[in-house]
């Protein structure tokens, strides 16, 4: 009887450690699926900069690191070259004229080689030899008594909670309801005075800048940047969006930014599950993205499915 006891309780301990790090994943990608919720609900902007700008993030970070600069720089540096290719992408739309789709997949395939310019090579370690320890190891260090896995968990959630609150705040500025008043109506807001171009530039950069970090934020969780870390990430983000939406019902910003980190953290668990027990049903980890592929087109489908079948 003991011998079982202490079985389950490792077993439980062990759903429990896998329970906290899927969440953890889910937090992290929260700050990401919050800078696509301003791209495709707030601007009504379909950008696919997010693909480029995820990995741009890791891969300045990981620069700093290796030049001598502390996390907080690296840190610094991923949001302002995540809002600056962001801005690129705003300014092939506003100013060339380049339809929306378009400029962000050339800016997404110009920061493929831009990134792998940035590392010098296909992936870089973010080891502890580099003189400087990343966040996770620094709070690590600071709280030995302190299992990794809570330190962490408490961290990301803290930061997302900040995050969320400064662009709820951000959102109902004059600026920000200009930002959202250009998506629902772009004529309507240049009768007011108000150049929609540059509402576009501010909120595609801000979205960018948010994905960045994100990406930033994720190579020192994983202790590595990879070139190929940001291919699906923006259906990723809008997975997150649109699961939230559909569990979370409401249209103001406080409820509309809770929809996507609580979209994030359920669609991280689920494709958790689905990687870990998903086996016995032959679920491969390569299959992720037909699954991310799939749940995005059934949950977009659902309304119309139901209003076709439901008239007959």
């Amino acid at each position: 009887m003991p011998a079982s006891y202490a079985g389950l309780r490792k077993e439980a301990c062990g759903i429990r450690e896998f329970f906290l790090y899927s969440v953890q994943e889910g937090l992290l990608f929260g700050i990401l699926a919050l800078g696509v919720f301003i791209t495709f609900r707030c601007l009504n902007f379909p950008d696919l900069t997010v693909d480029g700008s995820y990995p741009l993030g890791a891969a300045v970070f990981a620069l700093t690191m290796y030049r001598g600069y502390g996390p907080v720089a690296g840190v610094v540096s991923a949001l302002a070259a995540g809002a600056l290719a962001g801005l690129f992408t705003g300014i092939l739309h506003t100013f060339s004229r380049i339809p929306a789709l378009l400029s962000g997949i050339l800016t997404m395939i110009c920061l493929y080689s831009i990134n792998l310019r940035i590392m010098g090579r296909p992936n870089i370690s973010l080891s502890e030899n580099l003189g400087h320890r990343t966040i996770f190891v620094i709070l690590r260090d600071a709280f030995p008594t302190v299992p990794e896995v809570y330190v962490r968990f408490l961290f990301l959630f803290a930061l997302l909670v900040v995050l969320k609150f400064l662009l709820d705040a951000f959102l109902q500025t004059e600026i920000g309801l200009s930002i959202r008043a250009t998506g629902d109506n772009e004529t309507l807001v240049a009768t007011q005075g108000i150049n929609p171009d540059d509402m576009k530039l501010i909120g595609i950069s801000l979205s960018n800048a948010l994905v960045a970090l994100s990406g930033a934020m994720f190579a020192q969780y994983q202790g590595f940047v990879d070139i190929n870390m940001g291919i699906g990430m923006v259906i990723s983000g809008l997975a997150s969006v649109i699961v939230g939406e559909v569990l979370l019902r409401g249209k103001t910003i406080f409820v509309m930014t809770l929809q996507v980190i609580v979209g994030s953290v359920v669609y991280r668990l689920a494709t958790a599950v689905a990687l870990n027990w998903g086996y016995s049903i032959g679920f491969k980890p390569y299959d992720l993205k037909l699954f991310t592929g799939i749940l995005v087109i059934v949950i977009l489908s659902f309304p119309v499915l139901k209003e076709k079948f439901g008239k007959a």
